[in-house]
């Protein structure tokens, strides 16, 4: 008898898991390199991290609870999506905060609001959609 995954469509396991969390580190850093062209800052890894570095550490809280719980929707959901932005978000908000020494302005926690679900939602609908083509 075989049982069938419960979440073969929108889901993945063990290594399929592992592409899906680089995209989502991926999308973060797509958001410093944007943020840092935008206000014309120093180009460059050390750069990129130095903006990245409290978004990355709420995203790896976000997908250690994730798998530790193993429960809620697949990855590529958008439901998904929504847990893991709101808490790279709120996180890496309260991150920098904590390391600065101060509260990021409010512009800035709009911005990265919105190029952060822009990111993080867009790439599993892109997915989704590849994956739709795909099934037929």
């Amino acid at each position: 008898m075989t049982t069938q995954n419960p979440r073969p469509a929108h889901g993945a396991t063990g290594q399929g898991l592992w592409w899906i969390l680089v995209v989502d580190v991926i999308a973060v850093l797509v958001f410093s390199v944007l943020g840092r062209g935008a206000h014309n800052r120093t180009p460059g890894i050390a750069g990129v991290l130095e903006t990245a570095w409290p978004f990355l550490l709420a995203l790896a809280v976000a997908w250690i609870v994730r798998l530790v719980w193993k429960s809620g929707p697949a990855p590529l959901t958008m439901a998904t999506a929504g847990y893991l932005w709101a808490v790279t978000l709120v996180g890496g908000m309260v991150i920098r905060g904590l390391a600065t020494g101060r509260v990021p302005h409010w512009s800035f926690m709009i911005v990265a609001a919105i190029a952060m679900a822009v990111l993080f939602f867009g790439w599993r609908a892109l997915a989704g959609l590849v994956n739709r083509r795909g099934e037929r």
